[in-house]
């Protein structure tokens, strides 16, 4: 470890030495004592990582760095808060900006493609690990943490205690990203309303079954249309059974890149993502790394028979049982819409929303009583017709911390620094009590959170119930997510608009991202672009040698089984004996 002494020429020099550590160590107790409270360490073990973090910083006191990252609560802490605390422990001053999603991606693609040093470090989504592992354009975390970044390396860090290590490591085994927040996308579901006894009964009357989570899509489908058509008022509230949204922007094609099409069914089975076929609909066979197309006809499943009942689903229940406007909201507009009220259940709900939720009642949060306790609930997501036991069932973000290598090595090491103080243990509980977003076991299990429990609808169960893992980011199929993604938003928005079906927008995009990858393949093949892991794309046949005999799976007769439920509290109880 660098001690922050060094040998003087002077006393004087020594005295003025000893003041600054003394200054910064003062900070650091003012911030553990003031702020960083709960926390996993005593306060005694914070102060020695601050120690640590104060005397590595020292060759970059004085240096203002630059990064980004999106703008959901966890990162508004850490840009509002702790770029303060970071500065007064450590002297480095730290500009965290916010952009939208869209906006981070694109910053990324640029700096990779001109080498034009934009920021000093990203949290980027972990939706990106097979672009990083093929292009090598960002540090290579495992060796810099071994080689020309040891000194700045905290050893305290604790990679194991990360729970989603596993999903920013490279096909290589190399760690490429550092996880910052992590958030699931679950049911969620106004729980005071399904426990009425008037409801269940009307509904039973009506479907044959229980009022309870749905298990499939079918019993999603059931309730939406129960309580937006039968129901429609509740204490003089005109109520709607889904929510969701369509505008044509880039977050409507992560609303379906977000393991949408897995969650019907639409891929092969294996966790943390499909093989061969992943959520995206892309083929890559076992031991291998490179894709070999999208489209049923070159084997894959963008097009297939679950993905376009997938895509059709959304549309219609979008139309049909949501609150007007719907359609129009983007990512950001939709989830915290839930605070109003006036929605019985939504099937694709993010975590990140869950400090939104929590607010009380004088914030404009009508699902929460007069003590602050959460009318609603979450629960695992419903799976389609086309799922089988074995397929991941729903989609976790892990927004990580990558440095590109176009970022200078002193500037990379600062960045690093407050990368890793941010999700350090003296940090990390009190900014997931803020945030929400979990990514430490230790503080998952902390027990200020068992406290809290209660007051947050089934979060602390569900990331502490082994079933988590069932939940992952994008996989490593995907060779390159910024060239890819982009194609989504457009081809579903025309869907949204009427202008196509969802089976000619599904055909149309299966065919764009082959014909985008057949150009990665071009380039990976004469320069090695993609490490040779680029796409080398099957030929492509008439897809019914490849349905239903190992490509996309056929379709079904009857897309719409039996309704099932569960009862919620059977539910938290057996994630409580696992």
């Amino acid at each position: 470890m660098r001690t922050y002494f060094i040998a003087a020429a002077t006393a004087l020099s020594v005295i003025a030495g000893a003041s600054t550590v003394q200054a910064d160590e003062a900070a650091a107790k003012k911030w553990i004592d003031q702020e960083f409270q709960p926390s996993s360490l005593s306060k005694e073990q914070q102060l020695e990582e601050m120690k640590w973090f104060i005397n590595a910083a020292e060759p970059f006191k004085g240096m203002e760095i630059n990064v980004l990252s999106e703008g959901i609560p966890t990162h508004s802490y850490e840009s509002e808060v702790l770029t303060k605390a970071f500065f007064e422990i450590t002297g480095i001053k730290v500009s965290h900006q916010i952009l939208g999603e869209g906006e981070v991606v694109q910053a990324v693609q640029t700096q990779m493609q001109t080498g034009r040093n934009l920021y000093d470090a990203y949290v980027n989504d972990s939706d990106l690990i097979g672009t990083h592992s093929r292009l090598q354009l960002a540090y290579n975390l495992t060796d810099w943490m071994a080689g020309e970044g040891k000194d700045v390396t905290n050893p305290g860090l604790d990679l194991d205690d990360f729970i989603g290590i596993q999903f920013t490591t490279g096909p290589d085994g190399d760690l490429y990203q550092l996880p910052d927040q992590q958030f699931a996308n679950l049911y969620w579901f106004r729980k005071d309303w399904f426990d009425r006894e008037d409801l269940k009964a009307a509904f039973k009357a009506k479907y044959g079954y229980e009022l309870g989570v749905p298990v499939n899509w079918s019993a999603y489908e059931d309730i939406a249309e129960f309580f937006s058509k039968d129901v429609k008022n509740i204490d003089g509230v005109d109520i709607f059974g889904h929510m969701d949204y369509g505008k044509r922007a880039p977050d409507l094609g992560w609303r379906m890149t977000d393991a949408w099409l897995s969650m019907a069914g639409a891929g092969s089975k294996g966790e943390p993502n499909g093989v061969p076929i992943d959520e995206w609909g892309i083929r890559m066979e076992a031991g291998t790394c490179n894709p070999v197309g999208a489209s049923v006809s070159r084997g894959g499943a963008a097009n297939g028979p679950a993905a376009v009942y997938a895509i059709r689903k959304w549309d219609e229940w979008l139309r049909k049982y949501a609150p007007p406007g719907a359609a129009s909201f983007d990512f950001y507009q939709s989830l915290p819409a839930l605070s109003q009220g006036n929605v019985a259940q939504q099937i694709f709900w993010y975590t990140a929303f869950t400090a939104d939720m929590v607010k009380p009642r004088s914030e404009g949060n009508n699902t929460v009583d007069e003590d602050g306790n959460p009318l609603w609930r979450m629960a695992p997501s419903p799976h389609g017709p086309y799922w089988e036991e074995g397929q991941k069932i729903g989609y976790q973000d892990v927004g990580s911390w990558t440095i590109l290598k176009s970022t200078p090595v002193d500037r990379a090491k600062a960045a690093w620094l407050y990368a890793q103080f941010v999700v350090s243990k003296t940090v990390d509980v009190k900014k997931s009590h803020v945030g929400l977003t979990f990514i430490r076991d230790s503080t998952i299990r902390h027990e200020s959170f068992t406290e809290r429990a209660p007051k947050l609808g089934g979060l602390v169960e569900f990331y502490r119930s082994p079933d988590r893992v069932a939940w992952s980011p994008t996989g490593i199929n995907v060779p390159d997510y910024p060239k890819l993604a982009q194609i989504w938003w457009q081809q579903i928005g025309d869907v949204n608009s009427g202008a196509f079906t969802a089976q000619e927008a599904m055909d149309r995009l299966a065919e764009e991202m082959d014909i985008t990858m057949a150009r990665m393949q071009r380039v990976d093949e004469a320069a090695q672009v993609y490490g040779g892991c680029g796409p080398r794309l099957n030929e492509p046949k008439d897809p019914s040698e490849w349905l239903g005999k190992g490509g996309a799976k056929a379709k079904l007769e009857n897309e719409k089984p039996q309704g099932i439920t569960v009862n919620y509290d059977e539910l938290v109880a057996r994630w409580a004996a696992q």
